[in-house]
């Protein structure tokens, strides 16, 4: 039952993830520390996150924008490792809020309600009408590049603030997409170098099967989505990415995420 319900978990939130270019990650790995230690949990979904944007890179890949990924990636790479470091120097900050629901605590973080106001507005620009012509030129790239890879570094949190960018940058749908699976490939080769350290003490190998169904899973999805791609329009695709940062915010400002 566990693996099904991983499986169809990750199916239907890649098929949400091909077009909005995050969440992959950040939804699908609470779902697994359902069954899984959180340590487990992050490298079972890192592994699949990094085979199913490989796929998605494979099958639009040609239609990324260098000059994004130049601009965007190479700021947010650097960021990240200011933000790793700030990290270890605030862990110790107390939540800002905390409750209980049954036995279950949740919190929030100073840094997690940060990004949940950032994401919020963002989704505003996509969603009310005299804010939708703003537009966010190339030449702030290297802004949007600091901002996802410092709060990357800091939380985990990158995808959000690099699809909000990116669906400002006046992209075709296809250069959306494939400039986020190809970032999202960068920063997954990165981390899965440094948890490849760990996977023995986590008993990865130990759990193979998990990994490999949910990956077929989304990889299916992504397949399908595809399939989507010429029916789709970038306003749709703007409006997923909108309803999908305002649903991370929430979930990040309750504590959930």
């Amino acid at each position: 039952m566990e693996i099904i319900i991983l499986s169809l978990a990750a199916f239907i939130v890649a098929i949400l993830t091909f077009f909005s270019g995050f969440g992959l990650g950040t939804i699908l790995t609470p779902v697994f520390m359902i069954f899984f230690p959180v340590e487990v949990a992050i490298a079972l979904v890192a592994v699949v996150h990094f085979f199913n944007n490989i796929i998605i890179v494979s099958l639009v890949g040609k239609n990324a924008d260098k000059t994004v990924l130049l601009r965007f990636g190479f700021p947010a790479i650097l960021a990240s490792f200011a933000g790793a470091w700030l990290l270890l120097k605030i862990s110790n900050l107390s939540a800002l809020y905390s409750y209980t629901i049954g036995s279950r605590l949740f919190e929030v973080t100073p840094v997690k309600f940060i990004i949940a106001i950032l994401l919020i507005g963002f989704a505003l620009l996509d969603l009310i009408p005299s804010l939708q012509r703003i537009q966010l030129n190339k030449n702030s790239l290297p802004i949007g590049g600091l901002l996802s890879g410092f709060f990357g570094g800091l939380s985990g949190h990158q995808g959000a603030l690099r699809s909000a960018f990116l669906i400002k940058a006046g992209l075709s749908k296809e250069a959306f997409i494939a400039s986020a699976a190809a970032l999202s490939v960068f920063i997954d080769i990165t981390r899965l170098s440094v948890y490849a350290t760990r996977f023995s003490e986590t008993g990865l190998h130990e759990k193979m099967s998990y990994v490999l169904a949910a990956t077929l899973a989304a990889i299916g999805g992504s397949l399908l989505a595809k399939k989507l791609l010429k029916k789709i329009t970038l306003k749709f695709i703007q409006v997923t990415v909108a309803i999908m940062l305002f649903i991370i915010a929430i979930a990040l400002g309750a504590g959930f995420i």
